[in-house]
């Protein structure tokens, strides 16, 4: 029996994970959960599987949930609760499914503990890879990608050394705006911005999924997981989302994992690793696919994707700067604040206008991702005015 903490449990990847468990109560038991503000589901979930601990990160919303809460679970209640949770003797595996920059210090905590860390955000590695990687290999600690994307890459590559890689090739939908023209993509709406046509996502990623910055922050992301330079790592536009990635070798092999389009697949492996277990999830039929398209990805339309190798090329401070411009950005465009065009504009200008620190430690990144959100501002406010 597996014990596992789950946090960021009301999110898309904290609900599938979830599902995952539920169908599988022999070799899971969920420990702990955790959650930003959505104490509703959050405490659905607790009457389900009754874990022994809950973390609420809101206060105010923490202490309601606990005076409701009828079972023996424990609440724990803002940022040092959560630690208090993640340091618990209980677990044995931690997924990580808190979206954004918030999951930098819970991330750096789960690799203290010396726990097994399923990581379903890429937000935390693209601002401090270096450092991440660094620690986790120090205190011998094993990270296992849940992204779609990482977890086809990590199972290509099966503990092989990356000097044998010629190439990665990270593969993309291209999203719902695909084979918008330039002048349909000036005045996009959000609601077709959300409409994925292959995952169901939560708003920010599927705005990322958009603009190609998901596949940019996966380059950073890849970078680190597997040391491998951003130069290696391509983007190839794959409509059907049945290839996941592909790993090329210096042999000129080229190996590719492929499954439907469901998260609870990359999710399963990695709760389960390094077991494979039997499930009912359909499996790619071939004969009424018929067809693999790739294309390469349009940086003139989606000039995102280039920003992220800029970044990439400069490390230092500029991959937090580029994160955290994005998340004030797409911020802004879902509250109906800015230009869906405008998104790669102010990212672009709060880049220029950084400092990059070469070789910065934790305070310095969250430093520059403090700078970077109060400068996209500032760039917001003046587009609106």
């Amino acid at each position: 029996m597996i014990r596992i903490a789950i946090l960021g449990s009301t999110g898309s990847i904290g609900r599938n994970t979830l599902d995952v468990i539920r169908r599988f109560p022999d070799k899971f038991q969920v420990i702990g959960l955790s959650a930003n503000s959505n104490i509703k589901l959050l405490y659905r979930q607790i009457k389900e599987f009754h874990p022994a601990f809950v973390a609420v990160n809101d206060a105010r919303l923490g202490r309601k949930l606990k005076s409701g809460l009828k079972s023996k679970t424990q609440v724990f209640i803002g940022e040092d609760g959560l630690e208090e949770l993640i340091q618990h003797k209980l677990i044995d595996k931690i997924v990580l499914a808190i979206s954004g920059s918030a999951a930098l210090k819970p991330l750096l905590k789960a690799i203290e503990t010396r726990k097994v860390i399923a990581l379903a955000n890429k937000e935390a590695l693209v601002m401090a890879g270096p450092i991440i990687i660094k620690k986790a290999e120090a205190k011998k600690v094993k990270i296992i990608p849940v992204d779609s994307e990482q977890s086809a890459i990590w199972q290509c590559l099966d503990s092989q050394d990356s000097s044998k890689l010629r190439n990665i090739y990270l593969t993309a939908s291209g999203g719902t705006l695909r084979k918008f023209s330039q002048k349909k993509l000036k005045s996009v709406l959000r609601h077709e911005v959300l409409r994925h046509p292959c995952w169901r996502m939560g708003e920010k990623i599927s705005v990322d999924s958009a603009t190609l910055m998901n596949k940019g922050l996966e380059v950073l992301e890849a970078m680190f997981l597997f040391n491998i330079a951003a130069q290696k790592i391509k983007i190839v536009i794959h409509p059907q989302a049945i290839i996941h990635s592909m790993v090329e070798f210096i042999d000129g092999v080229i190996l590719a994992q492929l499954s439907i389009t469901d998260m609870r697949i990359p999710i399963q492996y990695a709760i389960a690793y390094p077991q494979r277990l039997k499930n009912a999830f359909p499996s790619v039929d071939f004969f009424q696919l018929k067809r693999f398209d790739f294309e390469k990805p349009d940086e003139r339309k989606f000039p995102c994707l280039g920003l992220a190798y800029r970044a990439a090329d400069e490390i230092g401070t500029m991959p937090s700067v580029l994160n955290a411009a994005n998340e004030a950005s797409v911020e802004a465009f879902l509250k109906n604040r800015l230009k869906f065009m405008a998104i790669p504009q102010v990212i672009e200008k709060v880049m220029d206008r950084h400092r990059k620190i070469k070789h910065p430690g934790l305070e310095e990144i969250l430093a520059a991702d403090y700078w970077a959100r109060n400068e996209a501002a500032k760039i917001i406010q003046s587009l609106r005015n």
